[in-house]
């Protein structure tokens, strides 16, 4: 049976704005073939088995060409595997989704489009740029400023946009800015009309320059503007000083690298993008689930917890078994942080104990006074056995279940060196210095001046152990705690 090709738009850099229809295919799809300008997070919420292959074009970089990529879709597709063509922006405005469409309806592949949000759009609101605005602009035109080299002659006729009664938005056009400039002005546009260049639209690097038609190309010169780049010729562009809307951010400009797995980064990644950062994905290690008999939990007096992960994990576990949240109601449930509270939460679990530091030993010392005759620590196959050493001390029966593991995830040479480079380096856990480390081949290779982030005291030994000296470490051992801690030392 053959599969389907969905043709969708990931927006334009913000991964707030990936629609639900967007974030409900890349969860369910076999294959996932990308572009460079998609949301850094948008692959966070694909499966684990999914097959991710970039089809992306750098500029002045290695590219895959557009036949190529087509003649993937369509071979996956003959495979019977659901194809998910993930596209910056919107597939059909400047995305070549529709020469993509044509390609699967001659090979008689069924295809959907999704649509998603054009940067042209999204950049100048982000800029507090209206496209269009009452009694000033009453109508908006896209244009490619960026043509197929290979023509012989412009599809652009510089005599109709010249006089054209409303806004231009031109995109991909940042290179050819003194030529576009030079083309409306000889067909009759006016040298002083206001003009915006938007750098990087909706992310939090996102850098405007304003200045007139005939002086734009320089300002971008002198300012340093780089693509992915927007340009709004018209009235509208001077609304930018008054409709303004993002206010300045404590990590501007400040690149921070996450190495947590893919899909418990979205969470600090988000964090880190409002805050201005500029987010680096190097997801170290990945978490695996282990396959285990049925689990009954009537036995237990105390049930504890240990991550996240682990709530998730179990809850699966008793789906398995025919059960659900239910059947931990005659034990105490302990989280080791709020973290892991929240997770438990998710499933109707309130926690009867949360400890103040969140760790193992802290959360020992949270249950000194509740009584344990039998207990299960349901947690990472690589644990510390502080938990479970500490209650068979005080004559509890312990079993401790490994509900998953985490493995190494490879890290492509540019992941690594964006990392080495990053202003901060950020550490959830032990596995994740280990694994970075591997993938490293050994030699973490930071540079002098990268700053390394640690959530708490038993990742920042794992750091030592490895010749590494954290510089930040948080006081609460949680992601809300790292974000204050990394913030605090931006500010020192």
């Amino acid at each position: 049976m053959t599969g389907t090709v969905f043709l969708v738009g990931a927006g334009p850099g913000d991964p707030g704005l990936l629609t639900a229809r967007a974030l409900e295919l890349i969860a369910t799809a076999d294959v996932i073939l990308y572009d460079r300008l998609i949301p850094s997070s948008a692959l966070d919420g694909a499966r684990a088995d999914a097959e991710l292959l970039f089809v992306g074009k750098e500029g002045g970089g290695p590219s895959v060409p557009q036949d190529e990529t087509e003649e993937l879709m369509v071979a996956r597709a003959r495979e019977g595997r659901s194809v998910l063509r993930l596209k910056g922006g919107d597939p059909f405005v400047f995305g070549r989704g529709g020469e993509e469409a044509l390609t699967l309806r001659a090979a008689g592949i069924a295809f959907e489009v999704v649509p998603g949000i054009t940067a042209g759009v999204a950049a100048s609101a982000y800029a507090g740029i209206p496209v269009t605005q009452r009694g000033v602009a009453s109508a908006v035109a896209l244009i490619t400023g960026h043509e197929d080299p290979d023509k012989p002659e412009t599809a652009i006729d510089w005599d109709a946009l010249a006089a054209f009664p409303g806004t231009l938005v031109l995109y991909m056009g940042v290179r050819r800015l003194p030529h576009i400039a030079a083309s409306l002005i000889a067909a009759g546009r006016s040298p002083s009309e206001p003009v915006a260049v938007i750098e990087k639209g909706t992310l939090p690097d996102q850098r405007l320059v304003s200045a007139t038609l005939a002086t734009i190309a320089e300002t971008v010169q002198l300012e340093g503007i780089r693509a992915p780049s927007i340009t709004v010729v018209g009235p509208v562009a001077e609304l930018a000083e008054e409709i303004s809307w993002l206010g300045p951010r404590p990590l501007r400009g400040r690149t921070v690298a996450v190495t947590r797995a893919r899909a418990q980064a979205s969470g600090l990644a988000r964090r880190l993008e409002a805050l201005g950062a500029n987010v680096v994905q190097t997801p170290a290690i990945r978490v695996r689930p282990l396959d285990g008999p049925p689990l009954d939990p009537s036995p237990y007096d105390l049930i504890c917890l240990t991550s996240p992960n682990g709530v998730h994990a179990l809850f699966d576990r008793l789906a398995e078994s025919g059960l659900d949240a239910r059947s931990l109601a005659g034990a105490t449930v302990a989280a080791i942080g709020p973290g892991t509270a929240r997770a438990l939460a998710e499933h109707g679990i309130a926690a009867d104990v949360v400890p103040e530091r969140f760790v193992a030993e802290a959360l020992v010392e949270a249950l000194a006074d509740t009584p344990v005759e039998r207990a299960l620590v349901a947690r990472a196959s690589e644990a510390r056995d502080v938990l479970p050493d500490a209650l068979r001390a005080r004559g509890a029966e312990v079993d401790v279940l490994a509900l998953y593991e985490t493995v190494a995830e490879p890290l492509t040479p540019a992941a690594l060196r964006a990392a080495r480079e990053a202003d901060y380096v950020t550490f959830t856990s032990s596995s994740t210095v280990r694994f970075f480390l591997q993938a490293a081949g050994g030699d973490a290779g930071f540079s002098s001046a990268t700053r390394i982030v640690s959530i708490g005291p038993v990742t920042s030994e794992t750091l030592r152990e490895h010749g590494l000296q954290p510089h930040v470490e948080a006081e609460r051992h949680d992601i809300d705690g790292m974000i204050a801690a990394l913030l605090m030392d931006t500010t020192v």
